[in-house]
Order: C-alpha cells, then sequence, then structure tokens
C-alpha cells in the first residue's frame, strides 16, 4: 500500500521515533477519531498542528512506560493483529558501526542486537 492510499485508513498509530519528525504525515493517515500515541522521546519538542486534529476529530496521547500488564496487554494485540516492527539485526561486533550511523541519521529502522546468535558464535 503507498503511503497516499493509506492517508485517512488507520485507526491508530503508535509513533515510537525519539529524534525530530513531522508529525502532519501520521495525522493524515489517521481516521476519523484517530489516535496517535507518542512513546518516543525526542529532544526537542515536535510541532503539532491543530487544524488537522479538530478537523478529523483525532487524538493525540502519549506514555513514558506502561506496567507490567500494559506491556503484555501490547504485546497480546501486537501477535493478534499481525502488528511487526521493521528492524535491523545487528551482531554485537558492529554495534560501533551502528552508533556511527546513528550519530549520521543514517538509519532507516531501529537496531536490534543479536545477542544469542553472538554467543553462541563464541
Amino acid at each position: 500500500m503507498t503511503t497516499e492510499a493509506a492517508i485517512g485508513t488507520l485507526d491508530g498509530i503508535i509513533d515510537t521515533v525519539s529524534a525530530q519528525h513531522p508529525l502532519l504525515p501520521l495525522i493524515g493517515l489517521l481516521k476519523t477519531n484517530g489516535k496517535l500515541v507518542l512513546v518516543g522521546a525526542p529532544e526537542k519538542p515536535l510541532e503539532l498542528p491543530s487544524f488537522p486534529l479538530l478537523q478529523g476529530r483525532k487524538i493525540v496521547g502519549g506514555s513514558m512506560i506502561g506496567g507490567m500488564k500494559e506491556t503484555q496487554e501490547m504485546m497480546d494485540f501486537a501477535a493478534k493483529h499481525s502488528v511487526k516492527p521493521d528492524i535491523e539485526v545487528i551482531p554485537i561486533d558492529y554495534v560501533n558501526t551502528a552508533m556511527e550511523r546513528l550519530l549520521k541519521a543514517d538509519v532507516k529502522y531501529r537496531f536490534v542486537i543479536d545477542i544469542g546468535s553472538t554467543l553462541k558464535a563464541a
């Protein structure tokens, strides 16, 4: 599905981005009464356009972290609806390169360090 085809089709979005980024494209993806939940913590405040929120009766909320119950509910919901993250799995010996890429903003997905394979190799 293209981004244009997805406009106005989502009930909710969980935004995990911890860097400066525009919210307007995300708000545009929401249906009327849709919810955007921010769980990332950018260093600087994000710009929040009010008109698209008012026009579509959309809601923006946030959370620093949930407890065990909320975390389990989120995991159950993700499993039930086949919600999967976009990640880049890296070996432990790539961590320094990954950090350099973070500093250059050359990261499209979250890094996940494959500790299991690293330990098996040792």
